[in-house]
């Protein structure tokens, strides 16, 4: 059932597992199929080394299996929530890289110091809020997705223009077209992330980039006359 889909899945994970990003099991990667609403996730608890594709699960939009001998990862109702919410999106990867973990923990957003963040961000990485006890108590899971849907309803932006978040206290999630396009988001906010405080290490008084220069270099990739690239 959807083996090109869950091929997809499988690679992206492992790519994931190959970049440093993660450590033991501490991420996961999905995609899914928009036309059949149906979603295709890492196993909960199963070791990137020993992972194959058969072991990836499918599920609908509301976490029952429809295929699949292992649980879902843990994470799943996150994911969910985020598919529900951000039509767009083909898939969701969530890691504890180090970098951006940190700015998670700190609960502050990524600043947005030069060119090479404005590339691939529109603008400050934003941080949730953090969950309430009542939250974490009952659907806690769920409730990580309802505060990242929350953080882009009050936004400026949307998640087409920034395809990362940070949830206070826990880590970064990224999206993009696809399971593997999430899974190089992930990898660029990482850097963004640690250049950024590199930045701060530096000079403590650093300004973010000038509006101009962050259209300039986010629209030439991103925008509707970009020019980067083939075409």
């Amino acid at each position: 059932m959807l083996e090109k889909l869950k091929e997809e899945v499988f690679q992206a994970n492992m790519r994931l597992y190959q970049s440093g990003l993660v450590l033991f099991n501490w991420g996961n990667v999905s995609g899914i199929d928009q036309e059949k609403s149906l979603v295709a996730i890492k196993p909960s608890g199963v070791d990137y080394d020993t992972m194959r594709p058969e072991d990836i699960v499918i599920i609908d939009l509301w976490g029952k299996v429809i295929w699949g001998e292992l649980n879902p990862s843990s994470d799943t109702e996150t994911h969910l929530e985020l598919y529900r919410n951000f039509e767009h999106i083909g898939g969701i990867c969530h890691t504890h890289s180090k970098s951006a973990t940190a700015w998670a923990q700190a609960r502050r957003g990524i600043p947005c110091f030069g060119t090479t963040h404005a590339d691939a961000f529109y603008g400050e990485v934003p941080v949730t809020e953090p969950l309430t006890e009542e939250q974490i108590a009952d659907e806690y899971e769920l409730n990580t997705g309802r505060v990242i849907v929350e953080k882009f309803n009050d936004a400026d932006i949307g998640p087409s223009q920034m395809p990362a978040v940070l949830v206070a206290h826990h880590g970064p999630f990224t999206w993009g077209k696809n399971a593997d396009d999430a899974v190089k988001n992930a990898i660029i906010l990482e850097e963004c992330a640690d250049i950024a405080l590199k930045t701060i290490s530096l000079n403590h008084a650093v300004e973010q980039i000038s509006r101009p220069l962050l259209d300039k270099h986010y629209q030439r990739k991103h925008g509707k006359n970009a020019y980067y690239g083939q075409g």
